[in-house]
């Protein structure tokens, strides 16, 4: 896979450059909060902006442009699109072009629901037929036996799921700036507990690998 890696395979490029990986995978977020944070005060001092829309439009704008840079970044630097921001950035695309064509803000809050519940359905989809289809992505990153990967596999497609639930449940009954600060300080460290809490279960369903890399 020349153009597309598993977001756990490090290259050599993000061995050495870890801080810049993550500046890349965080980056595009902190621009959103930024850009809804001091949307009022960039619609002032940059005019043309107002064309775009309200301050949570307008971040959405930063937002696209951000994920953009970041992707071609991460293309020229890691040579290599991580899948899982690569799918989200197309879904941003998608959804943030008619949030702001429709002035509809509705379109990009319902972002992270769609994209979490592609992953999740997809996820879970795969174990319908047999398929443990997060191997794929965390494979370089660690080897587990085949009822490890299943068990991965499920707890990941729910979660998915939940987060998808969740981010729904957040921006039908709470402000723009909850949204906002959820999307961006909270979503994240759900997510990092969530993975420890998986560290049992691969510890228990390792298999150890040779000194050239293959399976015992």
């Amino acid at each position: 896979m020349n153009n597309f890696e598993s977001d756990t395979q490090p290259t050599t490029e993000e061995r050495h450059h870890p801080l810049l990986k993550m500046a890349l995978e965080l980056g595009p977020l902190l621009v959103f909060f930024f850009g809804n944070l001091r949307g009022e005060w960039l619609a002032k001092t940059f005019p043309a902006l107002t064309a775009v829309g309200g301050p949570l439009l307008i971040a959405t704008a930063l937002f696209m442009a951000a994920t953009i840079a970041s992707l071609i970044v991460s293309k020229i630097v890691f040579r290599h699109l991580p899948v899982m921001p690569f799918v989200s950035g197309v879904v941003v695309m998608v959804f943030g072009s008619l949030s702001i064509w429709l002035q509809d803000e509705t379109f990009i809050k319902m972002k992270p629901t769609i994209v979490n519940t592609l992953f999740g359905v997809v996820l879970l989809g795969g174990l319908f037929f047999g398929k443990s289809l997060l191997g794929y992505v965390f494979n370089a990153a660690f080897q587990l036996d085949e009822e490890g990967w299943k068990k991965l596999t499920l707890r990941w497609g729910i979660f998915f799921l939940f987060l998808a639930v969740l981010n729904e449940a957040v921006w039908r009954n709470f402000s723009d700036d909850v949204w906002v600060n959820f999307k961006v300080w909270g979503t994240m460290p759900i997510t990092i507990l969530f993975t420890l809490a998986q560290m049992p279960l691969i510890m228990r369903h390792g298999v150890e690998q040779d000194t050239e890399g293959k399976t015992k």
